[in-house]
């Protein structure tokens, strides 16, 4: 489509590589289930938003302000829950790292402790949110104010609809771990809080 003698974007929103290989988080994740879990579930939320917008009021907006603007709207919830997902994947696979794991770095480990007691507490604390999450859902460590918090939420659903900014999070759809784990999610959680969570990401999101 042109407009103003420029080459028109009629899909905005693009998956955005990983950044990693998909063999990278082996064998905590495998190959496999990167492939179908960022290959086909949230290449296909991208797909359906771009088909769900286009040509209304929300084609030319960013994720977060069509998540902001369709949240709560019955009418919209299609929308919604693919602009949320699109925008939930792309945060959780800067969420994972080969080398995750250890110690935050030290401005972030000094607020976790400030708030939790200790890092592991912190981690038990992701791990149960994880845990207990009844059906689809994410387990996020978020700054609330000036507060360090961690929350849960269902489905498509994501701190960011509250103002509460997400500094970290583990996606615990059924799709994010059955082919490695089938029904044993704690093992899942437990090895990416042990061995894949980024610490330095969440540290630069707390700035």
């Amino acid at each position: 489509m042109m407009s103003n003698g420029k080459l028109k974007n009629a899909f905005p929103h693009v998956l955005a590589p990983l950044p990693y290989a998909e063999n990278a988080l082996d064998p905590v994740i495998s190959a496999r289930t990167i492939g179908f879990h960022y290959g086909k579930h949230h290449k296909g939320y991208v797909e359906n938003l771009n088909k769900l917008v286009a040509g209304t009021e929300l084609a030319e907006l960013t994720l977060e302000k069509i998540i902001a603007a369709t949240a709560g709207n019955v009418d919209k919830t299609a929308i919604f829950n693919n602009a949320a997902q699109a925008w939930n994947h792309a945060f959780y696979w800067s969420c994972l790292t080969s080398k995750g794991g250890g110690e935050p770095p030290a401005a972030l480990k000094q607020k976790l402790e400030a708030t939790f007691g200790t890092l592991d507490a912190c981690k038990k604390a992701l791990a149960t949110a994880a845990t207990t999450q009844f059906g689809s859902g994410w387990a996020w460590l978020v700054l609330d104010g000036d507060k360090l918090k961690v929350v849960k939420t269902g489905n498509a659903d994501s701190p960011l609809t509250t103002g509460i900014k997400p500094l970290l999070t583990i996606d615990v759809w059924e799709h994010a771990y059955y082919l490695d784990y089938q029904n044993r999610r704690a093992d899942y959680v437990t090895a990416v809080l042990d061995k894949l969570i980024n610490w330095a990401f969440a540290a630069k999101n707390l700035g």
